[in-house]
């Protein structure tokens, strides 16, 4: 996982819009989650999802590191204790982004509301736009993407998906001092640019614009 001052950083990152932010080269893309420890640490171990982990409920994994502190309380939620860095295969990723259903009616993209009742019924795959947050929990202009995972695919996520589950729980809980001391200047976290789907659909789909 590559590092970076998150000070650096936001000069470079788009102020507003839907932007997937995310830490990726061709052939993965990391995710993040919060699992309470039996979870978590069972994954590290054996890297795959197993255990207490269940596969009948829906699992949601943020690329945004962020975005994923602010939920999770910098790791200090109970049960969010465990935050585990999820390397995934870059062709997984692209299929949820092309098989995910929005949470919310989207009338530009559905015929109708029923026709995306129907969708999300049905959809293994979920996609939320939520506000991006800043170290200290604030909402930004820019929108952050969260995708929903259950049934078969979350089968295939929990293991076939997977190249690489780190705990990066010390690491959090280190950088999250200098959050609470207000010193950014310090703040290190993993370095994210806009990840651009390779389907020009999807795109369209997500809002992002080209």
């Amino acid at each position: 996982m590559k590092l970076k001052l998150y000070k650096e950083q936001i000069k470079e990152w788009p102020y507003k819009g839907h932007h997937i932010m995310a830490q990726y080269n061709d052939d993965q893309i990391i995710v993040y989650q919060s699992y309470r420890p039996e979870i978590g640490y069972f994954a590290v171990k054996h890297q795959y999802f197993g255990g207490n982990f269940s596969l009948n409920r829906m699992t949601w994994v943020k690329p945004n590191f962020l975005w994923m502190m602010y939920r999770n309380g910098w790791g200090t939620k109970e049960g969010q204790e465990v935050v585990l860095a999820i390397h995934l295969k870059r062709e997984a990723f692209e299929r949820y982004l092309d098989a995910a259903v929005h949470s919310s009616f989207q009338n530009s993209i559905y015929g109708n509301r029923k026709e995306w009742e129907e969708a999300v019924k049905t959809s293994n795959i979920r996609l939320q736009w939520d506000p991006d947050h800043d170290p200290y929990g604030a909402k930004q202009e820019r929108r952050a993407i969260q995708i929903g995972i259950r049934n078969e695919e979350i089968k295939r996520f929990s293991k076939d998906d997977i190249l690489e589950i780190h705990d990066i729980s010390s690491f959090v809980s280190d950088q999250y001092q200098y959050v609470l001391k207000k010193d950014l200047d310090k703040l290190l976290i993993p370095e994210e640019k806009p990840y651009i789907p390779s389907s020009i659909q999807v795109c369209e789909k997500l809002k992002i614009v080209l």
